[in-house]
């Protein structure tokens, strides 16, 4: 971390959507990559420790849970099938073991996706992003 960090851009540069979607996957800054997104849990830092931009006017909102309720679903609904046709566990050993599955996968899912919810919002300059400074 040196004193020649990377500055924000000006309005006027293009901020490409795919480093922006998998930094923020990483829970990153979306415009260095260097700098944590999140203060604890799913805080959203006000600005990027690194390069100093401005992350505060991120909106996700329901966005990630949405997209968390989505995925996991569909993650595990072949799961259930496959396990209860194949393998006919007890129905609450079988409800034990997805709501495990369930929980884990959302917890490990949940920041992530909310950092690509901020990253596509940072690169396509959504909410406030785009203000000049």
């Amino acid at each position: 971390m040196s004193e020649d960090a990377p500055q924000s851009p000006t309005p006027e540069e293009e901020r490409p959507t795919r480093p922006a979607i998998l930094r923020g996957f990483r829970r990153r800054c979306p415009n260095c990559g260097e700098g944590g997104l999140f203060q604890g849990y799913l805080k959203v830092v006000d600005r990027c420790p690194v390069c100093r931009e401005e992350l505060y006017h991120h909106r996700a909102d329901d966005g990630p849970a949405y997209l968390t309720i989505l995925i996991v679903g569909h993650l595990l609904a072949p799961v259930i099938h496959i396990g209860f046709t194949r393998f006919r566990p007890e129905p609450l050993v079988m409800a034990t073991v997805l709501t495990v599955a369930a929980v884990a996968l959302s917890l490990y899912l949940l920041p992530r996706l909310k950092g690509l919810v901020v990253g596509i919002q940072w690169a396509r300059r959504m909410h406030g992003f785009g203000k000049p400074q």
